[in-house]
Parts: structure tokens; C-alpha cells; sequence
């Protein structure tokens, strides 16, 4: 075995070597086309690239499809010329790119592709033309002329048929061949080369001749090289010349009342006088606004009715115009259209004799005050008639109807339920809540109110009415706080009266018996008597603080100290805000850097100084106000408030507080005031009209259009501006539109603008 075994494994490997040449040799040979595409007879092929398919692409800034559409055409781009783009390239010099970008440029413009769906959108070729269609069923004519509109789409290269539409036709009219791509007869589609003024279209079976096309398609044809023809005029069927010609040639003398009356004469004239009178008034109705006082109800009521006469055929409809809210059902028709007979309204039978025209109700009788019966018991009273109806009464009739009369009837007065007494049980506020509201709410404080009469108390002397004789000598002290409507009695002590003195009644929101209300300032004055509590009291006298008041209810007559009065504001302010900034800004509620008049008394107030007169005030802000031009910068208010962060000396201590009260400085803040008010207004109107032109798109365009619409003039006035704005459905106020104006254009006329 062993001396057999490896002469033969060396034969073996030997074969196998001479067949694995051998079948190489014979690989090169075949064609791997032949081989049959199943699993098993494929070779692995190995690719170097492994891309991914891209569907979409960003052209010039717009995504689009690079794929192959349905139709398997490619893309459609156009040319466009752009504004040069302006490279910033500082102190280098330009790449060789951008030199060549720069010099390819002409006239400031450059040659760009867009696609067509972006560059010509909504851009329409329009051509009219007609085509002719065989009647073979009528004597008169034998074709019939039908005019059509084409429309090429160059977004997409789609065509459209369309027919106008004419009134009683008779003949389906309107789209003839929905938008699409049409087939051309030489093959592929159809494109804009091939509409011509003068040639033919053959599409589907029909022969439709271009007769003209609009303006713009003439621009785009001349601008592209390909002029078109002169417009033809279209051809017109033997059924529009027969029309044609009856309007122009007549056969006889035109019909008037002579020739009826002469044909009468001679017995002829079988004239049809019910027929002539719709011919000539169909569709005018003579229109009388009435009102009918209703006795039937339980209550008074004045209803208005239309009434409606139709001149075609004398007949007459009731109409009701129900006013809002009258609870009646919507059955608007009082009495159906119909002939109307007069007097007694009566339904005749089969029997009965016809009425006369001249018993029929005849509303060419009637007149504007007139009060007219109908259907037996109706009075109707005639107020007013529209403007046909007087029309026709003046020009037809010769008479005037007169002027309307006002049957209005004034409102009427809805009883209020009386107010239940006060039961004495919480405050008054808490219910009168419960009356006024169905579910009780808060009473809320009158915060103005409140800072303007605080600390202000009016003082009156009193003592009772109809007294005891041990309460003879009693006097009483009544106490009015004007800032929260509360009152309090005091009695004063006296030597041997022998009752304890004190408070007679405690402060809070009390009612006058006398007069049902809560007490009131001109309740108390002396004379009167006031009567609280089943207490009447006669009011002797008031103090002169009270007098005062009386006689101006808003004076201020505490004095302060004005140095006193800066230091506890700026004691208040640093502690309420470490950083000046921060008080500044709770000053400066508009952010524009300087404060006014109006703000400084607002933060003045919230400091807890809301009594402060206005001279008291403009004092304060010139005190802050270095350079009394009546407004302080922040410059200013740091200066008042801050002390010096590297002080050469000793500390300085700040200038005294002049508390002269100067008149033109107050014009002055004033003024300021105004304008810093006017400047926010025009900044907020320059800022609304930019954002109706900027943030739109198209509004530029559009208002252009509306300009063309309303003038044909180069300028227009600036109440044109403001209607086509309001056109384009935007609103802006006039008072408005002129601040924009002036700020953008300082010069211009309003009546001319460019």
C-alpha cells in the first residue's frame, strides 16, 4: 500500500492540475450574455463608486426634481438675467473666478437659469380664434361659427380650449379641452413656434384659425424674435348675418299708439293689451314702506310692512319686516302675490261675475302720507317709497310723492325693579353686588379715587334733630373720608353732661335714610338733616378745611417740603433698586431714553407722593433737569442721584432744590411731552407700513395695480394711498399714513405723490 499510494496521489494531483488549466483557459472563452440571469449563473461584480441616487437639487436657490417626470422629459430651464452679485473680497485681490464672473456681467446683469415652473409663473400665451362646426338640420344656415380663446401655459408647456359662454345659446359652452399638453402633427407637442396669427391648429379632429392674441403675448413673440401677424377680422356664420341685418333693415313702420289706434278704426288691430303692458313694465315694481298700528294686542305695536306693486300685471304683495328680536314667527308674507280687490276683501266663486280693472287696488293713486284699507280692516299708512318709485311717479306720472315722514315711535322706557332696602348685614358694596350681578363678585376699590383724596377728611358739627330734653346739649362731630365714601360720628366730651362721650358710631360705608343712598359730601352741608341709624341730625356748621374743599374738591393744601421730597425719593429708589440703570428704566416706561413729564408723575405717584400739585411736579423734574430743555436723560438723572467716584476735594453735597414754580419751563416739558408722544406714533406707523409692504408678498405689485385702477396719472394723493391699501385689505389709520408719509418723504406734496 504504501509503495502504491504516492505514485498515485502524484498522478492525481497532476490531473487535477491539468483540468483546473484547462478550465480557465475555457472561461475566457465564453460570453457571459448567454448565460442564463438565475441564481447561481451570475458572476459578483464589484463596483468602485457606491453613490446615492439624488432626487432633488437647490438651482439659484430653488429646491427642485432633477429626476425624470412622468412624461420622461427632463426639467425646463430658462434663462433669466439677475442683478451682479456683490462679492466683498476687502483687500485681497479678485480670484480668477470672480474675474471672469465680473467681466461676464453687462449693463449690471448676468445670465442665470431658473426653472420654468419658477421664472414663468403664471405667464399665459393668449390667442383668440374660431372654427367652424356643419348644421345639417336647419334651411336657414349651414355652419355655424364658433369663437374661441387659447391659452398656452409657458410653466409647463399645457394648452387650454375654452369657448365664451354666451346667454341662451343653447349649446355647451365653456372649456372645450382641459389643460394639458397638446400632441403636435409632426410629432412630440405642441410649443409656442407653432401659434401663428393666420395659420391653422389642428387639434383632435378640429381646425381652429388663429385670428389675434392679446397684448402681452405680442411682447413676448417680439422679444423672442418671432413677430406676429396683423389681428384678421373673424369670420362671421349666415345666422349672425341674418341677426345682423334685422337689427338695421325694418320691414314696416315702427309700432306706436296712433298706428294701434288707426288699425282699431279700420277694425284690425288684434292687440293683446295684457301682453303689451308686461313687455313694457316687466320687472319694475313700484316699492311703499308702510307702518300698521296693531290695536289687537294686549299692547300697543307698530308694525312695518313693504308693500309691492308689480306694473307688469297690477298685482300686489304684503311683505312684514319683522325689527329685531319682536317675537313674532318668520312668516314674512302678509298677503301672497295677487290682484287685490278694493273695499271689502271677498273670495269669489266659479259663479261670480269678473271684477272691473277699475275695482282692483291701483297703487298709481297713491302718495307718500296717505293712509290706505286693505283686505276690509287693514290701515296702512305710507311713510316712504324707494327711488324707482319716485323716479317713475316723476318722470311717468308728473306728480311727487312728497318727503318721508319719521313714524318712529320712542324707545320705551323698560321699568327697573326697585332696589331692595339695605338690610344692614356686611357692607353696602357687598350688596348691591348681589342685586346688579346674578353671581355676586368682589367689589373692587376705586384706586384713582383713592390717590387723589387721600388724607382729605371733611369735618361738620351736628346734633339732633328732635331731641330728648336730656340730649339737649349733646353735640356730635362728623367725620366724611373722601377717599373710600366712609363716615364716622364722634361725640366730644363736656364737663356735667353726665353721658359717656366718645365714638357715637364707627367709620364705614353708611346709607342716608333720608334720601335711600349712601351719604354723600352735599348731604352734609349745614342746614340739612340727615338721618342714619332711625338718628336724625341737623348739621350746624363745618370746618375751614371743609370750606376750602367745597370750593375746589381737587386743591392740595399740604405743603411740603420740596428738599424733603427729593431725599425720600432717592432714599426710596436705592433701596428699592441697587443699580441706577434699573431706576431709570422703572421711570422710562416708553425706552427711549429720556423722561417726560407724564412718566415722571407716574413714577412719582407709585413712590406714594399721588398728592403732589402739577407745579410741585414740574419743580421736581427741573430740579433733575440740568439743561431745561424739559426732559431728563439718563445723564441727568445720574448726575441727581449718584455722588462722584473720585471726589478731588471734600465731598460735595448736592445743589439745592429751587422751588420757584417757572411757567416756561412747564411749555417747555410740555412740548417735549407732545413730541416725544409723536415721535412713538410715527415710529409706529413707519413700522406698520413696512410691514405691510415688506412682509407681504406681491403687496408692491398690487398696490401698483390699484394705483392704475383708481388714476392714469404718474403721482396720486395720499387718500388715494390709503384706498388702495384698504383695497388690498390692509387697514391703516389715515392720521397714520400721513406720519409715514412725512417721515419717508420729508418734502412731498400730499396731493402729488411720486
Amino acid at each position: 500500500a504504501k509503495l502504491f499510494s504516492a505514485p498515485r496521489s502524484r498522478s492525481l494531483t497532476f490531473f487535477a492540475e491539468s483540468a483546473r488549466r484547462s478550465i480557465d483557459s475555457m472561461a475566457t472563452q465564453i460570453d457571459l450574455k448567454l448565460l442564463p440571469n438565475l441564481p447561481g449563473y451570475q458572476l459578483p461584480q464589484h463596483k468602485e463608486r457606491h453613490p446615492k441616487a439624488r432626487h432633488f437639487a437647490t438651482v439659484n436657490g430653488v429646491r427642485m426634481p432633477i429626476a425624470e417626470g412622468s412624461s420622461h422629459d427632463k426639467p425646463k430651464f430658462v434663462k433669466t438675467m439677475k442683478p451682479v452679485d456683490q462679492w466683498r473680497t476687502g483687500s485681497l485681490p479678485d480670484s480668477t473666478t470672480r474675474a471672469i464672473f465680473k467681466n461676464g456681467a453687462q449693463n449690471g446683469m448676468q445670465e442665470t437659469e431658473l426653472p420654468a415652473w419658477d421664472a414663468l409663473d403664471r405667464h399665459v400665451l393668449r390667442f383668440h380664434g374660431y372654427f367652424k362646426e356643419p348644421v345639417v338640420e336647419s334651411n336657414l344656415e349651414n355652419y355655424r361659427v364658433r369663437h374661441v380663446v387659447i391659452l398656452y401655459y409657458l410653466e409647463d408647456d399645457t394648452c387650454q380650449i375654452t369657448e365664451p359662454r354666451q346667454d341662451n345659446s343653447g349649446m355647451p359652452q365653456g372649456q372645450l379641452i382641459r389643460r394639458h399638453r397638446f400632441p403636435s402633427p409632426e410629432g412630440g407637442y405642441l410649443k409656442p413656434e407653432d401659434l401663428q396669427i393666420g395659420s391653422e391648429l389642428q387639434i383632435y379632429g378640429r381646425c381652429i384659425y388663429i385670428t389675434d392674441c392679446d397684448a402681452f403675448t405680442r411682447s413676448y413673440y417680439e422679444q423672442s424674435g418671432m413677430d406676429q401677424g396683423p389681428s384678421q377680422e373673424p369670420e362671421t356664420d349666415p345666422w349672425q348675418q341674418t341677426r345682423e341685418a334685422m337689427k338695421e333693415n325694418t320691414a314696416c313702420a315702427p309700432r306706436t299708439y296712433e298706428k294701434v289706434y288707426r288699425e282699431v278704426m279700420l277694425g284690425g288691430g288684434h292687440i293683446n293689451a295684457n301682453m303689451q303692458q308686461f313687455l313694457e313694465n316687466d320687472r319694475k315694481v313700484l316699492r311703499f314702506f308702510t307702518v300698521m298700528d296693531d290695536l289687537q294686542t294686549p299692547q300697543f305695536e307698530r308694525r312695518p310692512f313693504v308693500i309691492l306693486f308689480f306694473l307688469a300685471d297690477d298685482q300686489v304683495e304684503i311683505r312684514e319686516m319683522y325689527p329685531l328680536n319682536c317675537g313674532r314667527d318668520n312668516f314674512p308674507i302678509f298677503f301672497r302675490k295677487a290682484k287685490m280687490p278694493m273695499g271689502t276683501f271677498s273670495v269669489d266663486g266659479p259663479q261670480a261675475q269678473p271684477r272691473k280693472k277699475s275695482e282692483y287696488v291701483d297703487a298709481r293713486d297713491w302718495h307718500v302720507g296717505m293712509e290706505i284699507t286693505l283686505l276690509t280692516n287693514f290701515r296702512f299708512f305710507v311713510y316712504d317709497a324707494d327711488e324707482f318709485t319716485r323716479q317713475y311717479f316723476r318722470e311717468e306720472l308728473g306728480k311727487d310723492l312728497g318727503e318721508r315722514v319719521d313714524v318712529q315711535l320712542p324707545e320705551r322706557a323698560v321699568p327697573r325693579a326697585k332696589t331692595p332696602p339695605y338690610t344692614g348685614y356686611g357692607s353696602w358694596d357687598d350688596s348691591m353686588s348681589s342685586v346688579t350681578h346674578l353671581i355676586p363678585k368682589a367689589p373692587q376699590k376705586d384706586v384713582k379715587k383713592l390717590f387723589n383724596h387721600a388724607g382729605k377728611v371733611l369735618r361738620f358739627k351736628a346734633r339732633f334733630a328732635n331731641p330728648k330734653p336730656e340730649d339737649t346739649d349733646r353735640v356730635f362731630v362728623i367725620a366724611y373720608y373722601m377717599q373710600d365714601d366712609c363716615l364716622s360720628v364722634y361725640e366730644p366730651p363736656q364737663r356735667n353732661l353726665g353721658i359717656v362721650t366718645g365714638r357715637f358710631l364707627e367709620k364705614g360705608v353708611h346709607m342716608n335714610q333720608m334720601t335711600g343712598q349712601l351719604f354723600k359730601p352735599d348731604d352734609l352741608v349745614p342746614g340739612n338733616i340727615v338721618k342714619m341709624y332711625n338718628h336724625e341730625f341737623e348739621i350746624l356748621d363745618q370746618d375751614e378745611y371743609t370750606s376750602k374743599l367745597f370750593s375746589d374738591p381737587d386743591a392740595q393744601f399740604q405743603d411740603y417740603s420740596i428738599e424733603a421730597v427729593v431725599q425720600k425719593i432717592r432714599e426710596s429708589m436705592r433701596q428699592q433698586y441697587p443699580l441706577v440703570r434699573d431706576v431709570f428704566r422703572r421711570f422710562d416706561k416708553d425706552h427711549d431714553g429720556v423722561i417726560t413729564h407724564g412718566e415722571f408723575r407716574a413714577a412719582i405717584e407709585k413712590f406714594g407722593f399721588a398728592n403732589l400739585s402739577d407745579e410741585t411736579i414740574m419743580t421736581l423734574l427741573r430740579h433733575f433737569d440740568t439743561r431745561q430743555d424739559g426732559q431728563v436723560s439718563y445723564n441727568e438723572f445720574c448726575d441727581a442721584f449718584l455722588d462722584e467716584d473720585f471726589p478731588v476735594g471734600m465731598l460735595k453735597t448736592k445743589a439745592p432744590v429751587d422751588d420757584r414754580y417757572d411757567p416756561n419751563y412747564t411749555e417747555r416739558a410740555q412740548y417735549k411731552a407732545v413730541e416725544r408722544s409723536e415721535t412713538v406714533a410715527v415710529r409706529k406707523a413707519v413700522r406698520q407700513l413696512g410691514d405691510i409692504i415688506a412682509k407681504r408678498e406681491g403687496m408692491g405689485t398690487r398696490l401698483i395695480k390699484e394705483f392704475r385702477h383708481l388714476t392714469h396719472e404718474d403721482a396720486v394723493p395720499i387718500g388715494l394711498v390709503h384706498q388702495a391699501l384698504v383695497q388690498c385689505g390692509q387697514s391703516i389709520d389715515l392720521e397714520d399714513l400721513h406720519r409715514a408719509v412725512v417721515h419717508l418723504l420729508p418734502e412731498v406734496d400730499f396731493d402729488h405723490i411720486p
